[in-house]
Formats: C-alpha cells, structure tokens, sequence
C-alpha cells in the first residue's frame, strides 16, 4: 500500500490547462543534449523535505524512501528506468529475467547474474537475498511491506533469524540450492510476485556483517553508491562504489560521482531555490515536493521556467468513501445519488486546476498498466446532475433530502483538505444533501478513517499501489478478506462480495502482466456500478529541476524524479 498527500498546491483556477504547452510531456529532459556515455561526473543535488525513513533495507517501505534506496540496494528485480508508460514495466536487476514461475504461480525460480559484488568487494549469493528476507520478519526491524507475511508458505509466525533455535531460523518457503539460485514458495498463485520482488526487502545483506538494529548505521552497499557520511533529518552525501559497473547492471545510469542530499527543507524553500537555480541550486533535483503556487504562477510569464518542469502520471484516485453496511450507504440508489451529486469541475479547482488533476469516474487511473478500462455509470457531466440525485434519493426512500458528516483533514490545500471537503459540500447541497464537515487532525486522520470503530460516516480518501499494476489498487480496497477490524483498514467501503473476492484469487494467478491488466480493469469496471467509492480525481506530477540537470524525467511507477538516470554534466 503506498498512500501519499502528492499535491500540495492551492493555485487558482485560472492555471488549468496552462501547463500543456509547457514543460515535458510524460518525464523529460533538459535544454542540452544527454548523452549516457559522456554524462559521468560532478555533484547531483537532492533537496527535500523529508529525510529517507531508514538506511536498513528491511525497513523501508514503498513510499519512505523515493529513489534514494535503489541507489544503495540492488533487488532480484526493478521497474524500468524511463519515462512515461515505460516506466511503469518490471525488469531484472540482481535477477537474470522476471523469475520462473510453476506449480501455477505458486513457485518462483530466480537465477543471479555473474559478477555481482557488494561495496566492500565480497561476492552476492543467493544466500544473502534468502537472509535479507528472514531478516525482515523480526520486530526489531518492523516498517517494511507486509506482503511476504501473506504470501510465503509458513511465514505468518516466522521471527526472523535472531531468536530460536536452528530449525526455527530460517523460513524454509526459500530455498537457495546453490550460490545463483532462489526459489520461493508461495501460499497461493501471485502473478505479480516479479513486481513484489522490486522491494528492498528483496535486497541482499551479507549475514557476517548484520548487527540488527545497528545494520542500517554500516548497510553493505550492491548498488552504485555508497554511504559517505550521514546525519539523520540533515544531509545524506553518497560516493561511488567502486565494485558496481554499468556491465552488471544495466538499469542505472550513474552519472554524478557524488549526490548530496540535503532533508528538513520547508517546500516553498526548495521551489524557490530550484527556480533560481543559484549556485549549486543548478545541478539540484526534490524527490517529495511538487510545483508550489508561486512556480505555478510564473510559468506563463517565465519560458524558461517553463521548460523546467518535468510532469508524471504516478497512479492515484481520491474519492469519498462511506461504509457500505450502514445506513443511509447501504442503499444503492444513495450510493447512486451522491455519484450524480458530485461536481468534479469544483473540486479540481479546488486542487489548484486541470493540470494537478483530472476528473476520475473509474477507480483505476488512465493507465495501460493498470487495466484502465473507461466507464461513468453515473454521468454526471463536469458539473453534477443535481436533478437526477434529487430523483434517486427520493427513490431510496428520501424524497426531502438527507444530512451526512463529511471527514476531512485540516492540513490547507491538500488534496484530501478543507478546500476540496467545501467544494463537495456544496455540489451535495444542490441536490438536496445537507453535509456537515468534520475537521480531523492531518496526523491522524488516516488512523481516524482506517479503523471501523472510529470511521467517519463519509470521508475524502486518496489511494495508489506499491507498484504499477491493477491488484494492489483494487484488493486492499475490495477484497473482504482484507477487512481489518482492528485498525489499518483500507477496506472503508467494507466490500465483501464472494464474486469480487473469487475474481481476486482467478487474477492473482496470472503470470502475464497484460493479461492481468485486461482482467483487473474489466474486474473494476463491473465493481463501478455498485458505487462502493466515488472516484473524484486522479492526480499529476509536476515538479522542477535544476538550470544543469538533464534526464530529468519523472517516473509513473515512482511519482519523482529517478536519480539513477540523472546527469550535471
């Protein structure tokens, strides 16, 4: 699951469609040529407002990192280095190819390429990546993706290799029969195991070196940087390691000698010194901050700023979400009227424009890799259809209208905040729907809406995948079996249908991603009629980039910039 607050921009109304003839289309570059065999040297600068999560493999997740872990840490397999639709395709890296899947998808074979060596010259096995894995299971390490928990074969109460005896030690669902080769053993089919194998968990970790919980301090570099020096919420500066080469790793790129990447940066700081481009501010890229209202605003006036700005298409969908086993959201016709009452032109003003976001009547973006299957069951026109809500609410049994709470956290100008919460309100009221809004603390606002016992009655969500493919977009929101009534529920519809849930485990088992993408937007186009959400707008990336840097592009499995392709020189 990888949620995250990408816009955080209030500019006017009056910028939508602005961008479009401005800029890059779909990841770019820069005003001068690239060139990937000249382009080695120099210092990439990294300005940011968060620091990484964590330095120890096991414990980052999907979205605590940006692309500064897959400069340390190598994994069996990666996503595609490229712009646009590209970049949303797996690849190879540690691995020779995807894997080799059989006993339908439940097992999966992986063979190393040769030549591969850590920073300090020591050979990667396949032990390394079995142990890495083991590693991650512990509660000493906990923040890394839960999927493998689920997925491998007697994992559920595996303790990591710290404690117990021997026997107890390793998780026996890995084999690793001789130094080149790794096979898993899989509950269920998981055709999309190549994808969860991109993961740093996936990363090898020499077992003679692991301290723990002090690992992260001294992680063993198999990318191709490594840590020069480190402090925490501060700066972050990575050198070349001298054992990785492009020949055994033909993703990266690698062109700076150095990246220096500075955190604890306020977002209007970082846009203004990436517009300027003063200095050192001119090889310099953010990985967690979007255009700001002030960039925004120059474009039109400022050509040059213009062709600084790099779009992407990360995959996101915010949407209002109500539990579907109570009342008044139990009725399909209620859940119908509000999909009419909507007015999405007001709330992608409310974002800042069309060029932050455009209107969503699907769950899945617009994308190939998602099984992007377009449907409006509910036509609502750029304006909503109050009449016809009007019509369906009398129908359900409220021909005066009806009152709701609508939840939204108080952070101004995001995406799930108090500007986009009115413009709903508003649009609602039209059709007769009185909404009382709920302000709820940003920092606790997901812990509110995941769990059952405190879930408001409606709330403004948003949601994106771990990784560019239909089924984590669709399962954590639909799949029964991922209700969670403690807490840490993503399922705020509360969905369980039986059909839904077999159609789940049937795409699961497919091994060929277009297949699977076919199946999993088909599955999201007949779950649309049923309401369970309404979608309300899919997000954009839009970002700058320093006057010196080239390759800047914006990656749609990622949402940022991928520092592995760019260049100051």
């Amino acid at each position: 699951m990888n949620r995250k607050p990408v816009l955080s921009i209030a500019a006017g109304a009056l910028l939508a469609g602005t961008l479009a003839a401005c800029g890059t289309t779909g990841g770019g570059s820069s005003t001068t040529a690239f060139d990937p065999k000249t382009c080695q040297g120099g210092t990439l600068e990294v300005l940011n407002q968060r620091d990484i999560t964590h330095l120890d493999p096991a414990r980052i997740y999907t979205s605590g990192g940006g692309n500064i872990p897959s400069l340390l840490f190598r994994t069996l397999t990666t996503r595609n280095r490229a712009a646009g639709a590209a970049g949303a395709k797996v690849v190879p890296d540690l691995a020779t190819d995807l894997g080799t899947p059989s006993d339908n998808a439940k097992t999966w074979t992986y063979h190393l390429r040769s030549g591969l060596k850590y920073a300090d010259g020591s050979a990667i096995t396949s032990e390394d990546i079995k142990y890495g894995i083991e590693r991650s299971f512990s509660p000493d390490l906990p923040g890394g993706a839960a999927y493998l928990r689920d997925w491998l074969v007697g994992a559920k109460n595996y303790a990591g290799p710290y404690k117990g005896d021997a026997k107890t030690r390793e998780l026996a669902a890995i084999e690793t029969p001789d130094t080149k080769t790794i096979v898993f053993h899989l509950n269920s089919p998981h055709g999309d195991f190549p994808y969860l194998a991109t993961a740093t968990q996936f990363a090898p970790v020499p077992k003679a070196k692991d301290d723990g919980v002090d690992y992260e301090k001294h992680p063993v570099s198999s990318g191709p940087y490594q840590i020069e020096t480190y402090q925490k919420n501060k700066k972050l500066v990575l050198t070349r390691n001298k054992y990785w080469s492009r020949g055994v790793d033909p993703q990266r790129l690698a062109c700076p000698d150095t990246i220096d990447i500075t955190s604890g940066l306020n977002p209007d700081v970082i846009n203004q010194r990436l517009a300027a481009g003063s200095g050192n501010d001119a090889n310099a890229v953010t990985t967690d901050t979007d255009l700001g209202p002030a960039q925004l605003a120059q474009l039109q006036s400022n050509p040059e700023l213009a062709k600084r700005v790099a779009k992407g298409n990360f995959p996101y969908t915010y949407y209002l979400t109500y539990d579907t086993t109570k009342a008044p959201f139990d009725k399909l016709k209620v859940r119908e009227a509000f999909s009419y009452a909507v007015n999405r032109n007001s709330v992608i003003n409310a974002i800042g424009g069309s060029s932050l976001g455009y209107p969503a009547t699907t769950f899945l973006p617009a994308q190939k890799s998602m099984g992007y299957q377009p449907y409006d069951y509910f036509p609502a026109g750029k304006s909503g259809n109050p009449a016809k809500a009007k019509q369906l609410l009398a129908q359900a049994g409220y021909p005066h209208g009806l009152t709701v709470t609508l939840a939204h956290n108080n952070t101004a100008d995001d995406p799930s905040g108090p500007e986009v919460a009115t413009a709903v309100q508003d649009a609602l009221k039209k059709a007769g729907i009185t909404v009382k809004l709920q302000t709820i603390d940003s920092n606790s606002f997901y812990d509110t809406l995941n769990n059952p016992k405190t879930q408001p009655q409606l709330a403004i969500a948003g949601w994106g995948a771990d990784w560019p493919s239909g089924g984590p977009f669709l399962i954590p929101l639909f799949d029964g079996r991922q209700i969670i009534a403690s807490g840490g529920n993503f399922n705020t519809a509360m969905v369980d249908d039986p059909a839904v849930n077999k159609q789940i485990d049937k795409i699961n088992a497919i091994t060929d991603p277009a297949q699977a993408a076919k199946a999993w937007g088909a599955l999201d186009a007949s779950m649309g009629k049923q309401a369970w959400y309404v979608p309300l707008y899919h997000g954009k990336d839009l970002t700058l980039y320093g006057k010196n840097v080239k390759n800047a592009f914006v990656s749609d499995w990622t949402g940022v910039y991928d520092l592995s392709q760019l260049s100051v020189k």
